[in-house]
């Protein structure tokens, strides 16, 4: 993984345990090669500001999660826009979105898209991840 480490975007379920979402944090760092040293920068939606198992994930790795407005991430071209999210959020995409803001970056930055995990309790997390761009 290049030196400037990776952002991670995330989306989940309301009430999703922070286990769920770091089994999907894990799986995603595998595909892009990377692991939870590399990651410099975590992103999500402001509807998840509250998000009790996001919040307990970020406080256990000592990541300060950017909580962005449905509109700025409504604003991010992104591979996989979703009506269904749409719907829910008021924006088509949160993980990939608040991913490539949170690098800093534009789409070739995307190294994982919308990774989602469907865990045992039934509630889905969603991580994309994307290399930061060299400035920052």
């Amino acid at each position: 993984m290049a030196s400037s480490g990776v952002a991670l975007g995330l989306g989940c379920d309301r009430g999703t345990p922070s286990e769920t979402i770091a089994r999907a944090i894990a799986q995603a760092l595998a595909q892009a090669g990377a692991n939870l040293a590399d990651v410099r920068a975590v992103a999500s939606i402001d509807l998840k500001a509250d998000e009790a198992g996001l919040l307990e994930l970020a406080a256990s790795h000592g990541w300060t999660i950017a909580f962005h407005p449905a509109a700025a991430l409504a604003d991010v071209p992104v591979p996989n826009p979703s009506e269904t999210v749409r719907r829910h959020t008021g924006t088509p995409s949160v993980s990939e979105a608040a991913a490539l803001l949170a690098a800093g970056a534009d789409l070739t930055h995307l190294i994982v898209e919308k990774h989602k995990l469907r865990g045992a309790d039934g509630r889905n997390a969603t991580v994309s991840v994307a290399r930061m761009s060299a400035s920052n």
